[in-house]
């Protein structure tokens, strides 16, 4: 009887690792079905841009639909500028903050701190852009830029949102190292610190390349929050500092803002989705670097270096 018994418990065991195997199966199947329509979408709506738009159009410096004006360099450089300033921003912050967390501080604050930071990341971004144009575009201005509403206005919103992305993540790849990388260090002399510099963020690499890579790309592909605050001026910003201080336009702003407004099939619709085509690339060769990165510590890692 037992023999029975535990043979029916090994066929309902497998039945249900084999469902679930089978379901696992199937969203993986989705999702790469979903994304492929989506680039599908993407392809039939926006090639005729390119194709009725001239490479040397496209890559004007003014961007004035009304006039069949379609430079995309404004956008382009917006974007740019918005998202370096809040990589800049937010990287740096982000990873001290992790390593504070998940390293020096005692338990008793990281367990407040953890849960209020990942918190902020469920701030809806329309509230922060409207914040960010009511409460820190005068702080700006007051300091002495000719506006509030600038491209590091869009930065300082857009670090704020990437930051409990990089922290937690980064975070949990720091817990995740086992204990005995951080004893052997300190057993041959190693202080905290080099403990921390030399063993474990090292250890942690893949998970820290896919906590600033997520932030990057927060970053690129945030909406709401860059049209309240960067001025949607689509101009080329002067080279230099004095580029964070002025009002620019990025192309998910230009996206949203102006896709209500033109008719389905026209040259300026099949342009904006030409934009999300330029989106689309961007974010695959993000995603496409962070796996290299990732993929190189690996093996890294396998030859026995850490």
């Amino acid at each position: 009887m037992r023999n029975e018994e535990l043979v029916r418990q090994g066929a309902g065991r497998s039945w249900r690792e084999t469902l679930i195997e089978s379901l696992i199966r199937i969203s993986g199947f989705s999702v790469i079905v979903i994304i492929t329509l989506i680039f599908i979408f993407l392809l039939r709506e926006g090639v005729p841009a390119f194709v009725q738009v001239s490479p040397h159009d496209l890559l004007g410096r003014r961007w004035y639909p009304i006039e069949d004006m379609y430079g995309l360099l404004p956008l382009l450089a917006g974007s740019f500028l918005v998202a370096i300033g809040a990589v800049a921003l937010a990287v740096p912050l982000g990873l001290a903050t992790a390593v504070y967390l998940g390293e020096i501080a005692p338990n008793w604050l990281r367990e407040i701190l953890k849960p209020f930071i990942e918190v902020l990341a469920g701030i809806p971004s329309i509230v922060l852009g409207f914040l960010g144009w009511v409460a820190l575009a005068p702080l700006i201005q007051n300091a002495g830029a000719p506006t509030g509403l600038t491209a590091f206005s869009g930065s300082l919103i857009l670090a704020y949102m990437a930051l409990p992305t990089i922290i937690s993540i980064t975070e949990d790849a720091l817990y995740a190292v086992p204990k005995e990388y951080r004893d052997g260090a300190l057993a041959i002399g190693a202080t905290q610190w080099q403990t921390i510099w030399r063993v474990v963020l090292p250890a942690a690499r893949s998970g820290i390349v896919i906590a600033v890579m997520l932030g990057i790309g927060r970053a690129i592909g945030e909406t709401m929050a860059v049209m309240l605050v960067t001025g949607n001026a689509a101009n080329i910003p002067e080279f230099g500092l004095g580029a964070f201080f002025q009002p620019v336009r990025t192309m998910t702003a230009t996206i949203a803002a102006e896709m209500g407004e033109v008719a389905q099939g026209s040259l300026h619709y099949n342009v904006l989705f030409g934009i999300g085509i330029v989106l689309f690339i961007i974010t695959f060769a993000i995603n496409s670097l962070a796996t290299r990165l990732i993929g190189g510590s690996g093996q890294r890692r396998r030859g026995g270096q850490i």
